[in-house]
This record gives structure tokens, C-alpha cells and sequence, in this order.
């Protein structure tokens, strides 16, 4: 018994299917803009962090309508307030602790020290946060989170309509970054933090 291997014809358009196929999937592929990188602030998950991060700032006091005052001073320096408020501590958000810097911002006519003093309130224009998170959330920079309140808690968002929070502003390189990252990286000893008398916890400042 002879046994004979069919060599079947392919059936009529089904050859020029298949070119066809992958003759648009290379024309996607090369003219079609790529999926656009996720931006390093202002996602989902940075805003969820970033409500956290309020609520346990204000289960300390620290933010909210009960927020205990602090001894202002003469800052200066923008995009902070003319007058500010500073504190430093460790927080526990989420079942992480990590090393907080918080600034209330003051700005307005005629602002100063001792009209903070006598209505906050009024003056109050920001809260900016820095706070270090788990290892390996951004260890280029110091795993830190960036965020930028106004006084109710909600976000303040960038022209772009981007909240401000999260890696503000993460370049695809150390020297294309922005923003908070850009301006603290510069303040010497790698710590990020530009006042001597802060000591981050198991920190040991560079020269």
C-alpha cells in the first residue's frame, strides 16, 4: 500500500489575506504614534497616595482646619511662600514610616511674620510635602514624594492639568529633571533638604 502526501492548493484570497494582514500591521507599527510614557506625577496612583498622605498629616495635626500653629518666618523664595512654616518629623502612612518635611506657604498684600501669626488663615496658600516612602519608589531620588496642597487638601495641577504629586518632575535623566526634584537636588549633601538643622534619620550627608 502506497500512501501519497496531499499538497491542498490554499484557498482562493487566503495567501492575499494574509499579506494583507501583515502588510498594515508593519504600516501601524511605523506610522501610528507610540503609546505615550506614563507621566512621573499626577497618576491615579499618585493622587491615592497623595490623600493618604493628607489624612495622615491631618491625624497629626499637622494639616486641616485643627492644625496646630508653628513659629513662621521669613522665606522668600518662590515657588514656596514669602513667609513660612516648617516642620520635620516621621510619619506612618499606610503601615510605612517615613521622613517628612512639610512648609506652610504664606503669601498675600501686605504679608508678614506677625500678620501670619495673628490670622493664618487668611495668608495660608499652600502646603508643600516631601516625604520618603518605601525603598525603591524612585532611589534616584532619594525615594522621595512630592506634593503640593492647597489648604482644603485638594491638589493643585500643573498647565498641563497634571496633579502635583508624586516624582514632580522626574526626567528621563538626572539632568532633565524639574521642578522639586531639580531645585533640591541642588541643595548639597544629597539629602535633598536645604535647612542644616534637619537631620534625616539614617542618613549620612555627602561633602
Amino acid at each position: 500500500m502506497k500512501f501519497f502526501h496531499c499538497m491542498c492548493p490554499p484557498r482562493p484570497g487566503s495567501l492575499s489575506a494574509r499579506w494583507r494582514s501583515l502588510v498594515l500591521g508593519i504600516l501601524m507599527a511605523v506610522f501610528l504614534p507610540a503609546p505615550a510614557a506614563e507621566p512621573p506625577m499626577g497618576t491615579h496612583a499618585d493622587v491615592a497616595y497623595a490623600r493618604k498622605l493628607w489624612d495622615a498629616l491631618t491625624s497629626v495635626a499637622l494639616t486641616g482646619p485643627r492644625a496646630r500653629p508653628l513659629k513662621p518666618f521669613f522665606g522668600g523664595a518662590k515657588p514656596h511662600g514669602m513667609i513660612l512654616e516648617l516642620t520635620h518629623r516621621d510619619l506612618t502612612v499606610g503601615g510605612h514610616s517615613g521622613f517628612l518635611v512639610l512648609k506652610r506657604n504664606y503669601n498675600g498684600p501686605g504679608v508678614s511674620v506677625a500678620k501670619v501669626a495673628a490670622d493664618r488663615a487668611r495668608f495660608l496658600s499652600s502646603i508643600t510635602v516631601m516625604y520618603r516612602r518605601e525603598k525603591g519608589y524612585d532611589p534616584e531620588n532619594q525615594d522621595l514624594f512630592w506634593v503640593k496642597y492647597r489648604p482644603d487638601g485638594s491638589l493643585f495641577r500643573n498647565p498641563k492639568g497634571l496633579a502635583m504629586a508624586g516624582r514632580i518632575l522626574k526626567g528621563p535623566s538626572p539632568g532633565e529633571s524639574r521642578g522639586c526634584i531639580y531645585c533640591h537636588a541642588s541643595a548639597g549633601g544629597g539629602d535633598y533638604v536645604f535647612y542644616p538643622e534637619i537631620r534625616v534619620p539614617g542618613y549620612t550627608q555627602s561633602e
